[in-house]
């Protein structure tokens, strides 16, 4: 698929207007690799003709599914242990003996963070007092966050064997179905990290992480913000391993849970 310069430039801004993703000026292989398939699906030429039918009155189903597209989903079960070790250990016994408890996974991907943190609470017989809200922009990745099934390979990803043979059932179709308990524990649904202000409610914990490295500084500044407007005072906010505040962000206080880090939104 041949790029031409000003349909790049076209292409980003609209791929950041809609999502927030950030592509430099040269990942025109990134493009190339991601739409080729998918324009040859839907008997389109080039890039420059997927720019005009995007811009059609009816092109906004369109656009959900590029942006679908180009959604970078890397995951995997209790990813970087460090958060998922902190919240066992300090978070959830302090919040236990609080009461309700209110989690956001910011960038839920296809489930497997919010599950991982649903499986901590069960531990914690936290379940009956707690709530996990889970979302995402891609509306394809979601649909696999609520049907909860995944194949081996990916299980292998972080998921102690114990857990598997807790919370898993074998399916006909050689997938893992996750436990209904730990399911109706978890609320799914779509969120524009763009579309300010969030209106989720206060949450004690939040988890956005590896999602704002690819927003702008101005972008990440503003969904940071929101994020700790969302927090109650106490309440802790997970970034991922290369993430940070800006300058510009309201004032959070770091917390070192070796070997990572978490912000706590002062009382």
């Amino acid at each position: 698929m041949d790029i031409s310069q000003s349909d790049y430039d076209s292409f980003c801004k609209i791929l950041e207007q809609q999502s927030g993703i950030l592509l430099s000026d040269n990942k025109q292989y990134l493009v190339r690799s991601r739409l080729t398939h998918f324009l040859q699906e839907n008997k389109i030429a080039s890039l420059s003709n997927l720019l005009s039918e995007i811009k059609r009155v009816t092109g906004k189903a369109l656009l959900q599914k590029v942006v679908d597209q180009m959604t970078t989903n890397e995951t995997l079960w209790f990813r970087d242990n460090y958060p998922f070790d902190y919240m066992k250990k300090q978070i959830l016994p302090e919040l236990k003996k609080q009461g309700r408890t209110r989690i956001w996974c910011a960038a839920c991907s296809s489930g497997q963070e919010p599950y991982s943190l649903a499986m901590l609470l069960d531990e914690m017989f936290m379940t009956s007092t707690s709530e996990i809200i889970a979302t995402d922009l891609s509306s394809k990745i979601l649909q696999k966050a609520k049907l909860g099934s995944y194949q081996e390979m990916e299980l292998k990803r972080g998921l102690p064997e114990g857990k598997l043979k807790r919370y898993f059932q074998k399916n006909n179709d050689d997938a893992w179905q996750i436990s209904q308990k730990l399911k109706n524990n978890v609320k799914i649904k779509a969120l524009n990290l763009l579309d300010l202000p969030y209106k989720n409610g206060k949450f004690n914990v939040i988890f956005c992480r590896n999602v704002l490295i690819y927003f702008s500084q101005e972008n990440k500044t503003k969904v940071l913000n929101g994020l700790i407007d969302s927090l109650h005072p106490g309440g802790y906010l997970f970034l991922g391993a290369s993430e940070s505040l800006t300058q510009e962000c309201k004032p959070l206080e770091m917390v070192r849970c070796n070997p990572g880090l978490v912000y706590l939104k002062k009382s």
